[in-house]
């Protein structure tokens, strides 16, 4: 009998595959869809202003926790402006499902009104990237574009004429599943073996270990313990990896430290754990390699393996520690020495006085208020290598537009964190220029009723491009941006706001903030200096 519409099973598997919530924003293509979603409690509507806060926000949901973001635009304007937040998806490896509106699938291919060829649109950003013919289709065509942005780690996008929601159907039995069995990837004995060979024999060895350490950061800790070895944590594991780790000698690159380039370059062996560092200007010219990754393809990517280690990286670090000779510390002393030098300067430099407050204070000030179990999100610009410096995690969690490196990340992230753990702390740290780039939806967390502190950390430009510019030889040009007064948007918006100018202000509103049961605006003027001098 023909009596339940498409949509009523879309929302009945969305429930199946945990699906609590979603963003998106009502418009002419999904209205059908929204009428389903209207009657079902079990799932939260986040109406957010722009969609490309919402994809950032389900794209940041799945890397806090795991599970598939969901997002929804219609056709036309708001598809086109999914892209950004569902490449930061595919760029971060993370599962988002963006269900796109289009429009009648009479019209489909007659130019009609806001019709884009949504397909050859999404062809490069999704993992999945389907759109669905027939009503009867949809229910099978969402359990595979769930199960493909699990199994593949990117956005899946479907496609979907909103009248096609509202087609009655009949299953008398379902014809596909919402399981994912999640594959168990293990190391193979002749590759444990070869690497053994490497470790053993090496008197230098340095591990830089990435996000792929989440789930298995204390079998790291015991392998670098036993082998006496220099850590290296890539920046998006900051938070699973504690900085405060003996071993961890901090961040490689520009938003690292000078013990980690120094110790990379005197090392005789590099294991690289779970990540696919990119760039080769930091890693040694010829020293041997072992690469663990659960990726095969990305193995050797970057800099070239020696051994390679298809597998998760938890029972790899066992395996090998297992079978590795512990090792003397002469090597790992040295820059755990120079690391204490390194951290002394920074301390140094977050106590000293100045008649105007600097990015390092702001971020000694957040440090004092942070909650062991908060979670951090950071936005892009020449805050983010402050905070790559100066803010120490042990156990927070931290999410930000890793790869992609897109401006305006930090709201979102914000947004898809309070969302994910509500009784957290979460703090944002964006730059003036992040921030005022999605800052409208800050009406979103207001709406909600999402507690959060935002600290801007404004300068009046556009600083990490400004430093680029001048690197080049060249004069500084368009960095500079008119000041807004954050304060006043966010009471505008139905927050509170404060403005800080200097540390006293700034320490009085972050106490604040964290007692506030509204988000909060902390705009913190900060001295315009770059971190890279």
């Amino acid at each position: 009998m023909f009596d339940r519409t498409a949509g009523s099973y879309v929302i009945e598997l969305l429930k199946e595959w945990n699906v609590d919530h979603l963003y998106g924003m009502p418009g002419d293509s999904i209205n059908e869809f929204m009428e389903e979603l209207r009657k079902e409690q079990a799932i939260r509507f986040i109406q957010i202003r722009h969609e490309e806060t919402g994809a950032l926000a389900a794209a940041a949901y799945a890397k806090l926790t795991g599970r598939i973001g969901v997002c929804m635009s219609i056709a036309g304007p708001g598809a086109v402006h999914l892209q950004n937040g569902l490449y930061d998806a595919k760029k971060d490896k993370v599962p988002v499902l963006a269900i796109v509106g289009q429009v009648e699938s009479t019209k489909v291919g007659t130019d009609n009104f806001q019709e884009l060829k949504l397909e050859s649109m999404f062809e490069d950003a999704a993992v999945y990237n389907r759109r669905v013919q027939a009503a009867d289709q949809l229910p099978d065509m969402l359990n595979q574009a769930i199960r493909t942005a699990y199994a593949e780690n990117g956005p899946a996008v479907l496609i979907v004429s909103d009248d096609l929601f509202s087609v009655k159907i009949k299953r008398d039995e379902p014809l596909s599943s919402s399981v994912y069995a999640v594959p168990k990837i293990r190391p193979a004995d002749e590759d444990i073996a070869a690497a053994v060979k490497l470790i053993d024999a090496a008197k230098k060895p340095v591990v830089l270990a990435g996000k792929g350490a989440k789930g298995a950061v204390e079998d790291l800790l015991a392998f670098v313990e036993k082998i006496k070895a220099p850590l290296i944590a890539s920046f998006p594991s900051k938070g699973t990896i504690p900085d405060g780790h003996p071993h961890n000698i901090g961040h490689l690159g520009q938003l690292g430290t000078k013990p980690a380039e120094e110790a990379m370059q005197e090392a005789d062996l590099v294991i690289l754990a779970g990540t696919a560092y990119p760039y080769r200007q930091f890693l040694p010219k010829d020293a041997p390699a072992i690469h663990i990754d659960i990726d095969p393809k990305v193995i050797g990517k970057f800099y070239p393996a020696t051994v390679g280690i298809a597998s998760e990286l938890k029972p790899a670090l066992f395996a090998l520690i297992g079978a590795v000779q512990p090792k003397d510390a002469d090597f790992l002393e040295k820059y755990k020495g120079k690391r204490e030098k390194w951290d002394t300067q920074l301390q140094e430099d977050m106590e000293k006085e100045s008649e105007v407050m600097q990015p390092q204070h702001v971020l000694a000030e957040v440090q004092q208020i942070l909650d062991p179990d908060a979670v951090v999100s950071l936005d892009v610009g020449s805050v983010t290598i402050w905070t790559a410096r100066y803010l120490k995690l042990a156990k927070q969690q931290f999410v930000l537009s890793a790869w992609l490196a897109t401006m305006g990340c930090g709201l979102p992230g914000a947004i898809a964190a309070k969302i994910a753990y509500p009784d957290k702390q979460v703090i944002a740290l964006t730059g003036d220029g992040g921030f005022s780039m999605g800052m409208q939806d800050f009406v979103t967390a207001v709406k909600y009723n999402l507690p959060m502190t935002i600290v801007v950390f404004n300068n009046q430009k556009i600083q990490l491009i400004e430093h680029e510019q001048q690197n080049k030889g060249n004069p500084a040009t368009n960095v500079e941006i008119a000041n807004i007064d954050f304060a006043a948007f966010a009471a505008a918006c139905g927050g509170v706001g404060y403005t800080a100018r200097n540390r006293a202000d700034l320490r009085n509103a972050l106490e604040m903030a964290k007692q506030s049961s509204k988000p909060v605006v902390i705009d913190a003027y900060v001295e315009d200096i770059s971190p890279l001098e």
